[in-house]
């Protein structure tokens, strides 16, 4: 096409509205996205809706802590990469506990509530309050996190002895993060 022929205010037009046409699409695609079903215990609070679903896979890394009359091992943080429904990796999960989009946005989140998983030896579903964000991309406006289909990443109940005092231990898991933002 002629470089002339871009410039001109029809063409400049067409080239908008289609824009606007496919801004009101992934719009109305991103605002349909229903609430998950979870226990009314880590439901999201009125007036907000889901903004965004990923899928997490990777580890939860423990650490064997020695105590004077018990051997446990603590949570240090999560190491996991978060996916979109497509499978494509769109940021990761970090220590805080905090999520980081690969638009630069971030936030970190305090559980809030938790209930047990159905999944046996699998970490526990979560709301979390978030209380840092960072960036201005899509986890800008998010207030609300939940976990929820977790599959592994509980930690061991045993084998934290005192050879083992200091050491890492990395459980591989899966889950969902919903994030919600107000209407």
């Amino acid at each position: 096409m002629h470089n002339r022929a871009m410039r001109t205010p029809y063409f400049r037009a067409v080239c908008l509205s289609a824009l606007a046409l496919l801004a009101g699409f992934a719009a109305m695609a991103l605002g349909a996205q229903e609430p998950p079903t979870v226990p009314k215990e880590i439901a999201a609070p009125d007036g907000e809706h889901v903004l965004l679903r990923v899928h997490a896979k990777g580890d939860q890394v423990y650490v064997c802590q020695q105590g004077v009359s018990l051997s446990a091992w603590r949570l240090k943080q999560p190491d996991a990469l978060l996916f979109d429904k497509e499978g494509k990796v769109v940021g990761k999960h970090l220590a805080g506990p905090s999520w980081e989009l690969q638009d630069g946005s971030r936030v970190k989140g305090d559980p809030e509530a938790k209930v047990d998983s159905p999944e046996r030896n699998a970490i526990p579903w979560l709301r979390l309050k978030v209380l840092e964000h960072a960036g201005n991309g899509a986890l800008a406006p998010v207030t609300t996190i939940q976990r929820i289909n977790t599959k592994g990443g509980a930690a061991p109940l045993s084998g934290c002895d005192e050879a083992r005092g200091g050491k890492e231990l990395r459980v591989p898991y899966e889950a969902d993060y919903v994030f919600y933002a107000p209407k």
